[in-house]
């Protein structure tokens, strides 16, 4: 499954009277590993950053002005985005700048473009009701590491934002384990010979010293992330 993840920043926060976008950060995940196939573009606003939204971005007018205009990177934003699945923290915040800069140029939705969209702040605020789920909080929750953050920019917070999304929904993908025969003559859709397995005598192997330790050490990291006990040890 390819996955983006995304971010923008705005020059204030309100679409509707007139605030833009001024940067897009999108990274790519591919089966949720990265891919370094990302997208970071700057955007020329044509107005004047909110003294507010300026103190958290940093991008000044003056480093704007030479960059494209919305209407120059529209094409390569959907293109990169087309039909994949989106993640965004605070999903209405970006679609809502998103699809009013689409309009301006008279065309359908940026939403049109894609698949399906996770709201990563929805999902942590199932996870962890009662408590502060900001990208911040969440780097600190989960243990991913946002030292180099001093302000805020659209594709830092995306890598921040991917990392989250991976830590908050790891585990194990499937317990399917693999059957595998040669064809012909299988039973069950099942293809090979079956096998008796009460006739078969299995080695058990017991953990070492060094491996108990490594696997406690396994765990605590988890209750770390969890800020408690993960299932493992309530289920033991």
């Amino acid at each position: 499954m390819r996955q983006i993840v995304l971010d923008t920043e705005t020059t204030g926060l309100n679409a509707r009277t007139g605030d833009r976008v001024i940067e897009i950060g999108c990274v790519e995940l591919f089966q949720r590993r990265l891919t370094g196939n990302n997208l970071h573009l700057y955007i020329n606003p044509e107005r004047e950053s909110d003294p507010g939204a300026l103190a958290v971005h940093g991008l000044t007018t003056e480093f704007l002005s030479d960059k494209p205009k919305f209407r120059e990177v529209a094409d390569a934003l959907r293109d990169f985005i087309d039909g994949a699945e989106v993640i965004i923290h605070n999903a209405p915040f970006d679609l809502g700048f998103l699809d009013a800069e689409f309009a301006l140029l008279g065309r359908p939705p940026f939403r049109a473009s894609c698949g399906n969209v996770i709201d990563t702040l929805v999902d942590a605020k199932a996870m962890y009701p009662g408590k502060r789920n900001s990208l911040d909080a969440l780097c600190d929750r989960l243990g991913v590491s946002n030292a180099h953050r001093t302000l805020h920019g659209a594709l830092l917070d995306s890598e921040l934002l991917a990392e989250v999304y991976l830590a908050m929904t790891r585990g194990q993908e499937s317990l399917v384990i693999d059957m595998l025969g040669h064809a012909g003559g299988g039973t069950g859709g099942i293809d090979g010979p079956l096998i008796a397995l009460d006739a078969l005598e299995l080695r058990v192997l017991s953990a070492s010293a060094e491996e108990l330790v490594a696997h406690d050490a396994l765990l605590d990291g988890i209750d770390k992330a969890v800020k408690g006990p993960c299932v493992w040890r309530t289920e033991s």
